[in-house]
């Protein structure tokens, strides 16, 4: 899928992205998840870009730490979920909302995925997905504070979106994430030769985000709790078979956890 919106990853912290969404023609950008502010400062100053917004996907101080000292330099709204863990947030966003970006000439639509927290929510449009630490490639976000079942829905709710949205999570998890797909699935070979070109990414230095969703309902356990493969191997893992595509998901989100 084509967007005509290109995407700017600005590393922060150990494995975080913040994303920069652009819109060349008026070289204005919106910041999706600020956790710090000093390397989006910088990337601003040294590319002359002018932020128009920041979306916030939850309340993590690793996905707010920097909205603060952002709004000391620019006076631009901020949206984002109803959370008063969230500083700063001019807009509250809810499920089915639209965030329309005039100075972008972009609109987004917002998901709400509760799973990883209770007022996580995704935003989407153009062909792109922020999906915060909902949806990773390779893998899903842990259940800090939802339930499996909330967390199943909210990752089949991006799972219809159309196959060629570009996901964009906020970390660069996907070696670890796609190590633990491949205990799961040991003998996909759209596993293998995703691993291997993962590898030769960061091998360049380069970001293996963002992915495609399609890439993702090929390889990701946690979009794959109905295909055969990964029912047997949870079932395996639980001693009992098991039949619910929520229980094999919190099967195979618990086995991760005990690896992790």
């Amino acid at each position: 899928m084509n967007t005509t919106h290109p995407v700017m990853a600005v590393p922060a912290f150990d494995d975080n992205y913040i994303w920069l969404i652009q819109y060349p023609p008026r070289r204005r950008v919106a910041i999706v998840d600020p956790g710090d502010a000093e390397p989006v400062l910088e990337t601003l100053g040294r590319t002359g870009l002018e932020p128009a917004a920041i979306l916030i996907t939850h309340h993590h101080g690793d996905h707010t730490g920097g909205v603060r000292d952002l709004l000391a330099h620019y006076d631009i709204p901020v949206y984002a979920p109803e959370d008063r863990r969230i500083p700063a947030v001019t807009h509250v966003v809810r499920d089915g909302d639209r965030v329309e970006l005039p100075d972008l000439e972009l609109t987004l639509e917002v998901m709400e995925t509760p799973g990883h927290t209770l007022t996580h929510v995704v935003y989407h449009g153009d062909g792109m997905l922020f999906c915060g630490d909902t949806l990773f490639t390779g893998g899903c976000g842990r259940l800090f504070e939802g339930t499996p079942e909330q967390m199943h829905r909210s990752l089949s709710r991006i799972a219809a979106l159309p196959a060629a949205t570009l996901v964009y999570c906020a970390h660069e998890y996907t070696l670890a994430n796609l190590g633990f797909a491949r205990v799961v699935e040991p003998d996909s070979a759209a596993l293998k030769a995703r691993r291997a070109a993962a590898e030769a990414s960061r091998a360049r230095g380069e970001p293996t985000v963002p992915s495609t969703l399609a890439e993702e309902l090929d390889t990701n356990p946690f979009l794959r709790s109905e295909d055969p493969v990964v029912v047997a191997a949870a079932s395996n893992f639980a001693g009992q078979a098991l039949k619910d595509p929520v229980e094999v998901f919190a099967t195979v989100r618990h086995w991760k956890d005990t690896l992790d």
